[in-house]
This record gives structure tokens, C-alpha cells and sequence, in this order.
């Protein structure tokens, strides 16, 4: 897996529309497309890859932590936004992208650094303009649960006025 250095190393909206949304996630995976930057920053990567199902596995480091010295909410919320989201992106069409209208994160326990987890995103529903979909953030070793999240999508088709 490589992750984007700038935009330019990005896909374009049109070779995305060009693919399915599981064919673009499974690239990711494969390597054959550029993971986002956010998950270099944020150590985290596309793990699993599935017909409404997505995983990817992190590790909250120092960086991540707030002023407490605990991992911030928004690592949390960014992993399971990319989770939930990316499932979501697995069940549209050619021709469609997404993006996130809405979501919920609930912080059930403080994730201690250097824990590896993994979030677990899964599609509930997935329509001509909305998907939606839960997630959880579970450890690894032990499967702890850490956070659930829910998200609604909208979902767009660029091409069609």
C-alpha cells in the first residue's frame, strides 16, 4: 500500500466514476491505487476489503493524543468515518460517488497507545441517494470494543444532470 503524496498522485473523479466503489476500494488494497493521505498522518490502513464490509487497522500514537494524554475523539471519529463510509463505497455502481452527510461516534473506553485495532465498517442500506452503515473499533489481540459509530451517505452521480 502507498499513500498519496499530493493531489496529483490521487484518481481522478472521472477514473473513480469510471470503476466500481469495490473495485476502487480493493485497488487501495492491492496497491494498484493510492491509499489517502489521512491514514499515513494518522496511522492507520486499508485492511479487509468486502461486499459491504470494510476494515482498516491502526495503531493511536503520541501524536494522536489530546492535551490529557489520552487518544483524541477525532482519531477515533476518522477511523470509523473511513470505515463506515468505505463499506458504503463498496456497494455503489460505476458512474457513482459518495460522500459523508452525517455521523455518530460513541467512545465506550480509552484506547491505551500502541494498542492495535481495527475498525469494522458494515452496510445497512444502500439506495439510489443514501447508504447507511455502522462500524465498531475493536483491539486486535483481545477484541475489546472500544467505540461504535453510526453514518448516513449521500450518495452522487457526477454525470447525470
Amino acid at each position: 500500500m502507498y499513500y498519496a503524496q499530493s493531489l496529483d498522485d490521487l484518481m481522478s473523479l472521472a477514473e473513480v466514476l469510471d470503476i466500481t466503489g469495490v473495485a476502487f476500494m480493493q485497488g487501495i488494497l492491492d496497491g494498484k491505487h493510492p491509499a489517502p493521505p489521512i491514514g499515513k498522518v494518522l496511522n492507520y490502513r486499508l485492511n479487509t476489503v468486502g461486499d459491504g464490509r470494510i476494515v482498516f487497522r491502526g495503531t493511536p500514537l503520541f501524536n494522536h493524543c489530546n492535551p490529557m494524554g489520552t487518544v483524541h475523539g477525532g482519531w477515533y471519529g476518522t477511523l470509523l468515518d473511513s470505515a463506515m463510509a468505505c463499506a458504503v463505497m463498496t456497494k455503489i455502481p460505476k458512474g457513482s460517488a459518495y460522500t459523508t452527510l452525517e455521523y455518530k461516534v460513541n467512545i465506550l473506553r480509552p484506547i491505551p497507545l500502541g494498542t492495535e485495532v481495527d475498525a469494522i465498517g458494515v452496510t445497512d442500506h444502500t439506495g439510489r441517494s443514501t447508504g447507511i452503515a455502522h462500524g465498531e473499533i475493536r483491539g486486535v489481540s483481545d477484541d475489546k470494543l472500544y467505540a461504535l459509530g453510526t453514518t448516513t451517505c449521500i450518495i452522487i452521480k457526477p454525470n447525470s444532470a
